[in-house]
């Protein structure tokens, strides 16, 4: 086990265990010289300016290095320091014991959603190995995390895994100190369970036994003393009663990891730029400023920390603090399988299940998360273990539904009273009712925790809110003083989201205007849309149909798609057998078999002109989850067909190729748009599949800022297949080549040719894409900007690229693009400081006079010089 382990990373201290630990106690807490070295270090901390931050703002930190001065000597002096004090050895090593007990008793057992005492499972029983990666996705801010996880279900062969209890381990390629990591993930991937397995497995002695003390430090929990004042030591003290006898000298001289879990949950402003600095753990200050200087190492600066977030949070902590970045991906395939297999010992029940999730594909990706694969387990245990008549659930709103009808009939049958527990009471529906205006409430505000005002505030007895901890769950007992406040959450974003459509569509049945005029009263009707003029902002919901367009509407202008999921529920729940599934919560009068198919009819012929093409996926979805197969059948058939370009595709068509195409394990070698016979509303919205090949071409079409994002989307995409972009003649404009620019500047991108012949540019774009691709240069060998208005002051611009050492560009055109000799000189210029890539310049069609090729043909006779080919 022990050649298992994680190497240390930071020097190893005095330990505890050691010879010298075990003689008699050496005091030198009296001594001048010790009182004299901290009196200097005080004196130095003070005369620190303010603001100060030991975070390198130009790339990442590398180690003891580049650390400042201060760190140095204060590093040095904390190693001088533990070999001259020593407390006592028994003392100290009993303090050890009693946090590591008290932390597996903590982290040994799990409640996968609810939080009933003596409810947990054993950790080690249930835990599946995570998939692990070090770096990150791309666009984590414009996108639902479903969205997310689609495109994370595809296995990436470029990802480096990397095991949770090795997170701080320095890769062999690697020569720098990892202090800080960061790990995202999606809501309910399993990033608190990583945590608490690294935990447990510290706290038994069987990893990272080279780190004094494990400390979980949850955002939730610090969000509760966020106004109080306090120093490092007296927080330890309080979130950690067995530590009540650790002094400030015992913390300078230990290995300490900090685990700040949950960042996405703080309501704390953390001021990385303007803060007090503290070095002191004993000097009080704000929980914000501690945590902020923890981070930093101003405070500790030999401390470990461990901070885990949702994507959209994680900004909030400089990359210049961050040593590794990580991403729990979830499950993969055969973890999936490894999880059901564990839950249940009938194996005949879990391989039915796992046939099941298979079979569905929204199913199977939502199955990368953990908390996911416990409510489908729920739902289908319950579901196959008794007298099933019904269909499985293959949609996520007849899941989702199920789900909450098996927590209300087990609720029942714990606490008993009705001779039916299936059947839902005016109570259960009055109750769940509440949850779901919490849940919509906050899910507009963005909140995914509450506290106990808010349950108040909708109606909400806490008592009866504990009831239901499948749903529901009080997060943590009230063990000290200061958290007389309990916080709540739902077990997971997606069982929030189906609540609060579950709440808005009973609003809509109980024509309740107030709550739908406010949900919907900045909802605005696309101009260019067939439903223009059919209604205002304020005109009052008419019908079902009407009602869910508005919603459409509104969720895809959002600018990070957090309705879209919400949406997809509503259509879900507007058929009548989902509504069957709550048992008479939602009113069935208004889902007659006409106005469905008008919704289905609005779904297929929205025009979603302005909204971007990777938003306009979700109406396909919504399309699926009202069991629609229609459009998914013919694009299936469309693939299949050996005369694809003789068939024309509506917009929705459009949507759903590109979903699957998007998709797919295979890398299409060449998207080519003009190929399809559809509009040129439905090119824009075939957009996204680019993410998934090689070589795309779109030519004459009006390409908006908003579609060139999904296109520098794509190149930022971890893994980037696209190597080849040709959007000639497609109009961008300057600001379509700035939104584009976005993308080429990325890592990421690994783009090799592009071209933008006759796009309506100007110097503004040579400008945009000479910054970007000083950014990431070495990839791009062909760049044709012909018949665009450059001009010479265009060229200079883009001859800050070239003449940059990194620069790999081997043709360069630009034919008739309003040049003169001077572009010829500055040309000339850069070629002679880095001469030896570009191979071919095409100049032709523009007024460069014989003293202006003279100096290019002089290159090229030249054989010094790369270049072979000038056409003039």
């Amino acid at each position: 086990m022990d050649e298992d382990r994680a190497e240390s990373t930071v020097p190893s201290w005095v330990s505890l265990k050691s010879d010298l630990s075990k003689g008699g106690l050496i005091n030198f807490r009296s001594s001048e010289k010790i009182e004299r070295g901290e009196h200097i270090l005080s004196n130095w901390d003070q005369s620190a300016p303010p603001g100060e931050s030991s975070c390198s703002q130009s790339g990442s930190r590398s180690g003891d290095a580049e650390m400042k001065p201060k760190q140095i000597v204060l590093m040095i002096y904390y190693r001088w320091k533990s070999l001259v004090y020593l407390c006592s050895g028994s003392d100290l090593q009993e303090v050890i014991e009693g946090h590591k007990m008290s932390l597996k008793r903590r982290c040994e057992h799990v409640t996968e959603g609810t939080h009933e005492a003596g409810s947990g499972t054993l950790l080690n029983k249930i835990y599946t190995e995570l998939y692990i990666t070090e770096g990150q996705s791309e666009e984590v801010d414009t996108q639902h995390e479903v969205r997310q996880l689609e495109r994370t279900s595809k296995k990436n062969i470029q990802d480096t895994p990397i095991k949770c209890q090795d997170i701080f381990k320095v890769l062999s390629e690697q020569q720098r100190h990892i202090r800080v990591v960061l790990t995202n993930g999606v809501a309910g991937v399993g990033k608190t369970f990583s945590v608490q397995k690294f935990s447990l497995d510290w706290a038994e002695g069987l990893e990272n036994q080279d780190i004094s003390l494990v400390l979980p430090l949850s955002w939730r929990e610090l969000n509760l003393i966020r106004d109080e004042q306090h120093s490092l030591l007296s927080l330890l003290h309080v979130f950690h009663p067995t530590l009540q006898k650790i002094r400030a000298e015992d913390l300078t001289v230990w290995k300490l990891l900090f685990i700040f879990d949950g960042l996405d949950e703080s309501r704390f402003s953390l001021g990385f730029n303007k803060h007090q600095v503290i070095s002191d753990v004993t000097q009080v200050s704000s929980v914000g400023v501690l945590l902020v200087n923890l981070i930093q190492g101003n405070l500790l600066p030999s401390a470990l920390i461990w901070i885990t977030s949702r994507p959209a949070a994680a900004h909030q902590i400089p990359p210049s603090c961050v040593d590794r970045i990580t991403e729990v991906r979830g499950f993969t395939d055969s973890q999936k399988e490894e999880y059901f297999r564990r839950r249940f010992s009938d194996e005949d029940l879990s391989k039915r299940i796992i046939s099941h999730i298979k079979a569905s594909r929204s199913l199977h990706i939502m199955c990368l998360i953990p908390v996911f694969c416990w409510i489908t387990a729920i739902v289908l245990e319950d579901m196959m273990t008794r007298d099933q008549r019904g269909e499985l659930p293959k949609t996520l709103t007849d899941l989702y539904s199920r789900f909450l009808r098996v927590q209300i009939k087990r609720k029942k049958q714990k606490y008993g009273g009705e001779q039916r527990p299936e059947e839902l009471t005016e109570a259960d529906k009055e109750l769940l009712l509440k949850l779901g205006r919490l849940a919509f409430e906050h899910l507009e505000k963005g909140n995914i925790m509450f506290y106990s005002e808010d349950l108040e505030r909708c109606g909400l007895d806490v008592s009866e809110a504990s009831v239901y901890s499948g749903v529901c769950t009080e997060i943590f007992k009230r063990e000290s003083v200061i958290f007389q406040k309990s916080v709540y959450c739902f077990v997971h974003l997606s069982i929030q989201e189906f609540l609060a459509a579950v709440y808005m569509f009973h609003r809509y049945t109980r024509k309740d205007t107030a709550v739908i005029n406010q949900f919907l009263k900045y909802s605005k009707t696309n101009p260019f849309s067939r439903f223009a003029g059919l209604f205002t902002n304020y005109d009052p919901v008419t019908s079902l149909d009407d009602f869910l367009m508005r919603a459409l509407m509104k969720s895809l202008k959002s600018e990070n798609g957090h309705l879209d999921l919400f949406v997809r529920f509503l259509h879900g729940l507007s058929l009548e057998s989902n509504q069957k599934i709550l048992g008479g919560l939602l009113d069935q009068r208004n889902s007659h078999p006409e106005t469905i198919q008008k919704v289905l009819n609005n779904l297929k012929e929205v025009n979603s002109d302005g909204i971007s093409p990777d938003r306009s996926i979700n109406i396909f979805h919504c399309l699926m989850e009202m069991k629609d197969q229609s459009v998914h059948q013919e694009i299936q058939e469309f693939l299949k067909s050996e005369k694809k370009s003789g068939r024309r595709l509506s917009e929705i068509h459009c949507s759903a190729l590109a979903y699957l195409l998007q998709m797919s394990e295979e890398v299409l070698d060449e998207l080519n748009l003009e190929q399809y016979k559809t509009s040129e509303e439905g090119r824009r919205r075939l957009i996204p599949a680019v993410r998934n090949c090689r070589k795309f071409q779109l030519w004459f079409c009006t390409l908006s800022e908003i579609s060139c994002g999904s296109l520098a989307s794509a190149l930022r995409s971890n893994p980037s297949h696209l190597r080849e972009l040709d959007l000639s003649e497609a109009k961008l404009k300057d600001s379509g080549v700035e939104r584009l620019c976005s993308g080429l500047e990325s890592p990421n991108c690994k783009l090799e040719r592009l071209r933008l012949i006759n796009c309506s540019l100007s110097e503004i774009s040579c400008g945009s894409l000479a910054s970007a691709l000083r950014s990431n240069p070495s990839h791009l060998r062909e760049l044709d900007l012909s018949q665009n208005q450059l001009k010479d002051s265009g060229v200079k611009l883009l001859c800050g690229f070239l003449h940059f050492p990194n620069c790999r560009l081997e043709t360069l055109r630009l034919r008739d693009c309003s040049l003169s000799e001077t572009s010829c000189g500055s040309l000339a210029s850069a070629l002679r400081s880095n001469p030896s890539h570009l191979r071919e310049l095409d100049l032709s069609l523009n007024q460069l006079k014989d003293s202006g090729v003279k100096l290019l043909s002089d290159l090229v006779e030249n054989p010094h010089y790369g270049l072979e080919t000038l056409s003039q």
